[in-house]
């Protein structure tokens, strides 16, 4: 779509925020009523209820999210802008969202570059990053490994194999046509990063960190089922400060890697996932190109790092909307859509 002409016809002190109804959301739409936006949420039929119990919702609009192209006439109407997430990208899917009708806030095209994990690892060695070894042939495997499959959902569909013989047995049960990545499973405690790409204050922020509450790996199985990495929640971690300067690097080279390689660049919220060693090095093994879930942790309190910036407590969904009414503000709303 043409932003700028799309953006013409917008009354900018009317905006709305809209998003779907899932994984962010509230702390989304809580952002922006606080900031003076307009918010619309986007449910599944049958669970708008629950959205409309929240008085910072402004509106629920209840849809096949197989049909949200029929609503985009009416949202840019309203002034809409849409707010990308992990359930946008997992029930609309990548290849529609890059053809969504609407103003995105963010590079919606790293949605691409998500879906795929072959993309991700090349993304992420690009920028610098330490990665995980890769293995293209599964009897040259002499570690534990992890296996991934493009596109699974919340950690669902992964598996670890402890040596060649186990994997290959187990990729037996892999359907013909998936896609997936064999990656050495990296011994370590996992430490995921929030991250905001500023066009207002041309910089990068580290903004928050959490870990993965995943079913098997740590519910009380007790070597009773197959570890899988199905998450269920988040827990909010601090990570200790000198572990700080390496962390901000990386998010910062990841920003760089993708103004080059998938322009215009970083805009507003992103997420490096990562282990880290009993030497203190760090291993990227995921990134996403959006908010996180993981972020809900400090939903209303403000993220502890948040007050490094703003001198304030402030979640990222205010985050999100501090952005965009100071980019109004600017005369550069145009900066941070696509």
């Amino acid at each position: 779509m043409n932003i700028e002409a799309t953006l013409k016809n917008y009354d900018l002190s009317k905006l709305k925020v809209v998003t779907i109804a899932s994984h962010s959301s509230l702390q989304i739409l809580r952002g922006a009523k606080r900031l003076g936006l307009g918010t619309v949420a986007v449910a599944k039929p049958g669970s708008g209820w629950f959205y409309r119990r929240f008085t910072f919702i402004d509106k629920v609009i209840e849809v096949d999210l197989g049909s949200m192209e029929q609503l985009a006439g009416d949202l840019v109407k309203d002034n809409s802008i849409l707010i990308p997430h992990g359930s946008y990208v997992e029930y609309v899917g990548w290849r529609r969202a890059l053809n969504m009708p609407i103003p995105t806030f963010g590079n919606r095209y790293i949605i691409e570059w998500e879906a795929d994990q072959r993309k991700k690892m090349k993304l992420l060695e690009y920028a610098g990053i330490p990665i995980p070894k890769s293995f293209n042939d599964p009897t040259q495997v002499d570690r534990p490994v992890i296996v991934k499959l493009s596109g699974a959902k919340g950690g669902r569909g992964y598996f670890i194999a402890k040596d060649a013989n186990e994997l290959v047995s187990k990729l037996s049960s892999i359907n013909v046509g998936d896609d997936y990545i064999i990656q050495e499973y990296v011994i370590g405690v996992p430490a995921y990063y929030h991250y905001f790409g500023s066009k207002v204050y041309g910089r990068v922020e580290l903004f928050g960190m959490d870990l993965r509450y995943e079913s098997n790996v740590d519910g009380r199985s007790f070597n009773l089922a197959e570890p899988t990495f199905v998450v269920v929640g988040n827990i909010p971690v601090v990570l200790r400060e000198s572990l700080l300067p390496i962390v901000q690097k990386y998010g910062e080279g990841f920003s760089r890697a993708v103004a080059e390689l998938v322009p215009p660049g970083m805009i507003g919220p992103y997420s490096l996932e990562s282990i880290i060693r009993d030497d203190l090095s760090i291993i990227v093994f995921e990134f996403s190109g959006r908010i996180v879930a993981g972020t809900n942790v400090y939903m209303g309190i403000g993220s502890p790092y948040s007050v490094l910036y703003f001198d304030k407590p402030m979640d990222m969904g205010e985050r999100i909307a501090h952005e965009i009414v100071n980019s109004v503000k600017r005369g550069k709303l145009i900066d941070i859509l696509t």
